[in-house]
């Protein structure tokens, strides 16, 4: 079994009468790039504050290793939230030493570092500029800096690539794949399923703050996607029937996904389709990572672990 960077152990949080987490138990491997998937509400950024020790949990516990999480370890960490906070006064250098000495690092060190990462994302000439002097998206960067100056064992990035054209994004991308490859485990929690295909190790998916999906993005997508297929019809699809999601057409010819329900074979759908639509093919289906998304959240799969 590959070492633990993070073990959470039966997490419950409520607000109020509102539910945010429900007895989440996961393990996020060391070395790993892990997604946390989920539509809006379903208790992401409850998960990400508990980890990064903003709120507390209302029961259940976080292992760092081997140790119980704690205000030790928050040097370790480098979080990202996707409400991004920067000092719009002050100059990029002189913000970047001041969050690098917030995490343990010395004014010398932090001031080094920080020009080695200017200089990585071609900002060195900004950096005794003031934050607001930045675009979008290089004050996006100068924030990535700022979240992983200090090396940390464990990153969390909300939302990472909201607001950069594809061309930054690229590059943060590399830089995230660089930091696992360095020994760092990192949370990416996102909407962007083509970030997740690219990027993530292992996936796990919460709604209504349970967790819903589990399991490395080979097993998750193996497993649900076993019995996919990919219909080519012309017609209109039977509403009685449903569908993962609808490819583009060609010409006439539609084309749609959809899982067999227990007990049912193919030759049981396409008896069902045949009086209802012309079929002109039926190929087995790879999911994509939007794919068991859409069916998570309409209550399709179960955890796999």
């Amino acid at each position: 079994m590959n070492a633990l960077a993070i073990s959470v152990q039966n997490l419950d949080k409520h607000y109020g009468k509102h539910h945010a987490l429900n007895n989440v138990s996961l393990d996020i491997p060391k070395g790993s790039i892990f997604g946390l998937l989920g539509p809006n509400g379903a208790g992401k950024s409850t998960f990400l504050r508990i980890v990064n020790r903003i709120t507390a949990p209302d029961s259940g516990k976080i292992l760092f290793g081997a140790e119980t999480m704690g205000d030790k370890h928050l040097s370790k960490i480098g979080y990202l939230p996707e409400e991004r906070g920067l000092y719009r006064k002050m100059r990029v250098g002189e913000q970047l030493v001041y969050f690098g000495q917030l995490r343990g690092l010395s004014a010398k060190q932090a001031k080094t570092l920080s020009g080695e990462w200017l200089e990585r994302f071609a900002l060195s000439d900004w950096e005794k500029k003031n934050v607001e002097d930045l675009s979008k998206g290089m004050q996006q960067k100068v924030q990535f800096i700022a979240t992983v100056l200090h090396a940390p064992e464990l990153i969390i990035l909300d939302e990472p690539f909201s607001g950069f054209d594809p061309v930054n994004a690229e590059q943060v991308k590399d830089e995230v794949l660089r930091l696992r490859d360095n020994g760092a485990t990192v949370i990416i929690s996102t909407h962007r399923m083509e970030s997740v295909e690219e990027l993530c190790d292992e996936v796990a998916m919460l709604n209504r703050g349970q967790l819903v999906l589990n399991g490395s993005t080979d097993e998750v997508r193996n497993a649900h996607g076993a019995n996919a297929y990919r219909i080519d019809y012309q017609g209109d699809w039977p509403a009685d029937i449903p569908t993962i999601t609808k490819l583009p057409p060609h010409g006439e010819i539609k084309s749609a996904v959809a899982t067999l329900i227990e007990g049912q074979s193919l030759n049981d759908l396409l008896e069902n389709l045949l009086s209802k639509v012309q079929i002109y093919g039926a190929t087995k289906y790879r999911l994509t990572m939007r794919d068991v998304f859409l069916q998570a959240i309409k209550g399709q799969v179960q955890t796999v672990s």
